[in-house]
């Protein structure tokens, strides 16, 4: 695909001065002419052209904000003066399988003053003896080559480092999702508890209460005595031995009573006949 057409179907229907990300990885340069990138893209942060047969960047745009630039894989040589010109706020260069030699080609790196991470990755200067240490030198601003410090650290991935951040974000939401500490749920549902103990109660009007064996007592209704015993038995829970020989001694003096009656009515009955006879 042509570096003008790759570009167009970037912008997705925005202007150039909104775009802050531009990936034009595998597109072909024609004579080494980026055709289609220009001033307008005032605030593009990160270019990406891998393998696009670029040769030379006299014709890279000026991008200010510029901060991450992808160049692997093409037949760079020379002439990296110019980034210095164009891209002064570079932090991170990738000149990883270009045609780059010798020391004196990346010596014209030393005014970029904020750049950070360098790498010459399968470049020949590679091959070169006391090769990291002659680029540490050379560059003092760099921390990383080719993705290591001078003591042989790697260097950070920026999509880790997003991803790390990430994680802190989704440890503080679920920190703000959990529930209560413990304890607090149980006081909250004694507290309910206590609550329906108290809409029981007062559905009670004033006035109302409780039938119970006082309730019946009190009132006299004709209940037979051993209802009323069982019913008390079942609120006290134990027997009384004493109720129980109340119970009887009352039951006994009832009968008594009643075989009184009967013998005074008899006795009665049998003056009556005796008169009745006299009379005669």
């Amino acid at each position: 695909m042509e570096m003008k057409k790759r570009i167009n179907l970037e912008l997705r229907n925005r202007a150039p001065e909104e775009v802050t990300e531009l990936v034009l990885d595998n597109c072909l340069c024609v004579n080494g002419e980026i055709e289609g990138l220009n001033d307008t893209f005032k605030k593009l942060e990160f270019l990406s052209m891998a393998n696009v047969e670029l040769s030379s960047l006299a014709r890279l745009p000026s991008l200010n904000k510029l901060r991450k630039l992808e160049l692997s894989d093409n037949i760079i040589s020379g002439g990296l003066e110019v980034l210095a010109e164009k891209c002064p706020n570079l932090t991170y260069l990738n000149l990883s399988g270009n045609k780059i030699k010798d020391l004196s080609t990346v010596e014209a790196l030393q005014n970029l003053k904020n750049l950070k991470s360098l790498d010459l990755f399968n470049c020949e200067i590679t091959n070169l003896e006391d090769y990291r240490e002659s680029i540490f030198e050379l560059l003092q601003q760099i921390t990383y080559l080719d993705g290591f410090d001078q003591d042989d650290n790697e260097a950070p991935d920026s999509e880790e480092e997003d991803d790390e951040d990430g994680d802190e974000d989704d440890e503080d939401e679920e920190e703000d999702e959990a529930g209560p500490p413990e304890g607090f749920e149980e006081e909250e549902e004694e507290e309910e508890d206590d609550d329906d103990e108290d809409e029981a109660g007062s559905d009670l009007g004033e006035g109302e209460e409780e039938v119970g064996l006082s309730y019946l007592m009190k009132e006299e209704i004709q209940v037979n005595r051993p209802f009323l015993h069982a019913l008390k038995m079942n609120c006290l829970g134990t027997e009384d031995e004493e109720d129980d020989d109340d119970y009887v001694e009352e039951g006994e003096e009832e009968e008594e009573e009643e075989e009184e009656g009967l013998r005074g009515e008899k006795r009665k009955r049998d003056a009556e006949d005796d008169g009745e006879e006299e009379d005669d």
